[in-house]
């Protein structure tokens, strides 16, 4: 299943070269959306409103696409059709009496001859595609039913995948995108930047304007940084599991006052933390084993390399031992938040305190 990458359609698409048929896919949500919208502009430039047909894929009408697809375009070179979270796996909001395999049918006779004044664009962006690794290529190889259609996007268009970016090529673009700005950012900064964001890429779009905004022509420091960007908190999950693993009670504190001031997300806390001694728990396991870094991303699906990272760090001071006496301590306090009240903050103080109490 040939397929490309957001690179090469950018330098196709300056070079003029359109496809009749696309599909975009990928966990960088962001960037299939941004894609989507350069081969909108690249096939009908500013002649949307009469150019361009949007459809929600839940809701599709094979009868209404097929005349679509052979509709000729007007003040355009080119129709184009965008389509909208297609599920080859649930083709429809309500599946009663339907199948999906009869519905995927239809949709296959309706893209199978496309004239070429027309652009068919498929994007996914509000489910996940089941996918897996191949370790040649580094591409996903998708598993489930979406298969059939990307393998025909692949064949007579364009099968492109979106995934998310590694923290240094995060850092990168976030370097050039500061120095477009008349900013200056280290690569370190810039990758403590990627990673206090989860390396959620509107996250750090709207952070670069802010700390741009700033800093001016001026340095974006360290300082700068940690004064300025809100934690996100998963890493601050992390920086409590940390002074846990090193037995330092002040900073366990301090971390646990920090999460407790999201007071809109405090019943998640206990939850993450428990999420993040589990991920510690199979990075020790793993180490043990004769396990790598990439094996635990893979085998776990980790979206984030970070958190597979922070995990092997701050496992390497724990025995597995002690994990596993952390985690059941946390089973139990979650059992007895789930049956009785009391103050989260005082329980999770106490749990924090037996956590650092283990040998």
């Amino acid at each position: 299943m040939p397929q490309t990458d957001s690179k090469t359609i950018k330098a196709q698409l300056k070079k003029g070269e359109i496809k009749n048929l696309y599909y975009i896919f990928g966990k960088n949500i962001p960037e299939v959306e941004k894609l989507t919208k350069q081969i909108i502009k690249a096939a009908v430039g500013d002649n949307e409103d009469f150019a361009l047909n949007k459809l929600d894929g839940r809701y599709l009408d094979f009868s209404e696409l097929y005349d679509m697809i052979q509709m000729m375009p007007m003040m355009t070179d080119y129709n184009c059709i965008l389509i909208n979270d297609y599920n080859c796996e649930k083709p429809r909001e309500n599946m009663a009496g339907l199948r999906a395999d009869d519905l995927n049918k239809k949709l296959m006779e309706a893209l199978k001859e496309i004239p070429q004044q027309t652009v068919v664009i498929f994007n996914v962006t509000g489910f996940e595609i089941s996918a897996k690794t191949d370790y040649r290529t580094g591409r996903s190889i998708i598993k489930d039913k979406n298969k059939k259609i990307a393998d025909y996007a692949a064949k007579i268009g364009e099968l492109v995948e979106c995934p998310i970016k590694t923290e240094n090529e995060l850092a990168k673009d976030i370097a050039a995108s500061v120095s477009a700005r008349g900013g200056l950012i280290s690569l370190d900064n810039a990758r403590e930047l990627a990673i206090m964001c989860q390396s959620d890429t509107l996250t750090i779009r709207n952070e670069i304007d802010k700390l741009c905004s700033y800093a001016g022509k001026n340095e974006i420091t360290s300082d700068i940084l940690h004064n300025l960007v809100h934690r996100q908190s998963d890493v601050t999950f992390f920086k409590l599991a940390d002074a846990v693993a090193a037995f330092n009670k002040r900073s366990a504190y301090d971390a646990l006052d920090e999460l407790m001031q999201d007071r809109e997300n405090r019943g998640a806390v206990l939850a993450n933390i428990t999420a993040s001694f589990i991920d510690m728990y199979r990075a020790a396991c793993a180490r043990k084993s004769g396990k790598q870094l990439q094996d635990v991303k893979e085998d776990f699906s980790y979206v984030w390399e970070f958190k597979v990272k922070n995990a092997f760090r701050d496992s390497s001071r724990m025995s597995i031992r002690r994990l596993r006496k952390c985690i059941v301590i946390l089973r139990d306090t979650n059992i007895a938040l789930n049956s009785g009240s009391g103050d989260e903050k005082t329980i999770l103080e106490q749990v924090v305190t037996a956590m650092l109490m283990t040998k």
